[in-house]
């Protein structure tokens, strides 16, 4: 498919996913990569406290925590 005739798919509203192949997009800044954070036993049961009281995994709570610090001390 020529461009010109994606990119008019695109602008008339025409779901264009079939055309793309997702198996190797990524997101801009979002790449992951592992880091390894020792966390005294009274830290690590206070957050497996909150994280069991919002309902979610102990490593989502700590990136919340750390995103929101971050967000916080650019603002």
């Amino acid at each position: 498919m020529k461009a010109k005739d994606f990119d008019a798919k695109f602008e008339t509203g025409e779901d264009i996913t079939k055309y793309l192949n997702l198996s190797k997009a990524r997101r801009p800044e979002q790449e992951q990569k592992r880091v390894n954070v020792d966390f005294p036993v009274w830290m690590i049961q206070s957050l497996d406290k909150e994280a069991s009281r919002l309902g979610v995994p102990r490593q989502s709570l700590i990136k919340v925590l750390v995103s929101e610090h971050i967000q916080k001390a650019h603002a």
